[in-house]
C-alpha cells in the first residue's frame, strides 16, 4: 500500500491502483474529471502472483455537497461547453440516501421536465418553474438550482437539502442533518403544509420577495421558522438533544433564536428577521407578522408559563419587546420600538415604552382589518403622537 501522507497523495494512490484494475471501465476513465494534480505517469507495477481487486477512483467533493465547478484544461475560457460540475445527488427518501456523483455539462442538460411532478403541489411546481426561468436568464446559477431545486423530487427534499446545507458545519455533516429533517417532514404532513402556507404568506406580505424560490432559498427568517418547526418536532418527541442542536444552529446560521418548545402557527412573516428571540413557552398564532429585533420574552428567572401569547392575524413592529406571560389579542397591532408589559385587546393599537392604547385603557381604538395581512405599521401616528415634519 502506498504511504498516506496528505490527502493529494491519498487520492493520488488510489488513482493509480484504480488505474492498473482491469475493471477500471466501470467508473470514469477520462482525464478530465480527474484533479489536475493527478500525474499523467504509467501506473506502478503490481505483483504478477496476486491481482489487484477493483478500486474506485476518488474524486474530490466538498463537504456539503454543493456543486463544484472545474474547467477542462483543453478548452478555452469562453467554451461555455467547458464548464463543468459535480454534485451530490440525493435521493428524496428517507430510509436510503446515497450520495452518487454525476457529471454534466451545464446548460445543456435536462431541467424541470425530466423529473414527475406531483400534480396538487402547486406551490412546488411554481418554484420549479421559476427555479427553470432564473437558469435561463442566469446561467451561472445553474448548479446552484440543480442541486437546490432541480434534483429535488419534493418540496420537503429540497427544504431538507437546504436547510442541512446552510445548518451543517465541519462536526455536523450535512448528510447527516439531511438524513433527521426528512425523515422528519415525511413522517408529519403537517409540516409541509405549513411550509407552503408561509412560503405564500412571505409572497403576499413583502414586497421584497420577487418569487417563492427567493424566498425558499434566501430568505433566513423563513428558514429559521421551518427549522423551527422541525426542532419543535423533535421537542414534542422528548428528542431535546436534537432539538436543542437545532435551535443553537439556528441561531449561529440565521440570527434568530426560537427555542424549540414555542408553538409557531401557519402563514408566519419573519420579515427580515435578524435578532428575533422568542422563548420556550410563548404561543405565535397563525396569520401573524414579526419585524427584524422583536423578543418575546420573560421578565425574569422564573420558570413555567412565563412568555407571551399572540392572537391571531397579529403586527409586531420592529424593536418590539412584548414580556411577560399576557396575551396579545387576535388582530392587534403593535408599534415599532414598543415595550409591552401588559395584555393588548383584540384589534387594538398598542404603542410606546411602555405601550399605551390608541384612544385609551377604557375607550381603545378598534381597527377591523388584520394588521398582520395588511402590514399597515403607520395609519395610528397621527392618532398618537403630534410630532411634525
Amino acid at each position: 500500500m502506498f504511504p498516506v501522507t496528505s490527502r493529494r497523495h491519498f487520492t493520488s494512490s488510489l488513482y493509480i491502483l484504480r488505474s492498473s484494475s482491469p475493471h477500471n471501465h466501470v467508473l470514469y476513465s477520462s482525464s478530465s474529471f480527474l484533479p489536475s494534480f493527478i500525474s499523467s505517469s504509467s501506473p506502478t507495477k503490481h505483483n504478477n502472483n496476486k491481482q489487484s481487486p477493483p478500486m474506485a477512483a476518488c474524486i474530490d467533493t466538498c463537504r456539503t455537497g454543493k456543486p463544484q465547478i472545474s474547467r477542462d484544461s483543453n478548452r478555452s475560457l469562453d467554451d461555455e461547453s467547458g464548464l463543468r460540475y459535480s454534485n451530490y445527488f440525493r435521493s428524496s427518501g428517507y430510509q436510503s440516501i446515497n450520495a452518487t456523483t454525476q457529471t454534466k455539462t451545464l446548460h445543456t442538460r435536462p431541467l424541470v421536465e425530466d423529473l414527475d411532478l406531483h400534480p396538487n403541489d402547486d406551490v412546488w411546481a411554481k418554484i420549479r418553474q421559476e427555479a427553470k426561468s432564473d437558469i435561463e436568464r442566469e446561467p451561472i446559477v445553474s448548479g446552484y438550482y440543480h442541486a437546490s431545486i432541480v434534483s429535488q423530487r419534493s418540496l420537503e427534499a429540497a427544504l431538507a437539502n437546504t436547510l442541512s446545507v446552510k445548518l451543517s458545519n465541519l462536526n455536523l455533516p450535512s448528510n447527516t442533518l439531511f438524513d433527521l429533517f426528512s425523515g422528519v417532514l415525511e413522517q408529519h404532513p403537517e409540516i409541509v403544509e405549513s411550509v407552503k402556507r408561509d412560503l405564500l404568506a412571505v409572497k403576499e406580505r413583502d414586497p421584497a420577495c420577487v418569487s417563492y424560490l427567493h424566498c425558499f432559498l434566501h430568505f433566513k427568517g423563513f428558514l429559521a421558522c421551518q427549522a423551527h418547526r422541525i426542532a419543535h418536532e423533535l421537542w414534542t418527541q422528548n428528542r431535546k438533544v436534537l432539538a436543542l442542536l437545532i435551535q443553537n444552529r439556528v441561531s449561529e446560521a440565521f440570527a434568530v433564536d426560537f427555542h424549540p418548545g414555542a408553538k409557531i402557527g401557519t402563514g408566519v412573516l419573519l420579515d427580515h428577521a435578524t435578532a428575533i428571540v422568542i422563548g420556550e413557552t410563548a404561543v405565535v398564532g397563525d396569520n401573524v407578522s414579526i419585524l427584524h429585533n422583536v423578543t418575546l420574552g420573560g421578565t425574569g428567572k422564573q420558570g413555567g408559563d412565563r412568555h407571551p401569547k399572540i392572537g391571531d392575524g397579529v403586527l409586531i413592529g420592529a424593536g418590539t419587546c412584548i414580556l411577560g406571560n399576557i396575551t396579545i389579542g387576535e388582530g392587534a397591532k403593535i408599534g415599532a420600538g414598543s415595550v409591552v408589559l401588559k395584555d393588548v385587546p383584540p384589534r387594538t393599537t398598542a404603542v410606546g415604552n411602555p405601550a399605551r392604547l390608541l384612544g385609551g385603557k377604557d375607550n381603545p381604538k378598534r381597527h377591523d382589518k388584520d394588521p398582520g395581512l395588511t402590514m399597515d405599521q403607520t395609519s395610528h401616528i397621527s392618532e398618537w403622537s403630534d410630532y411634525v415634519i
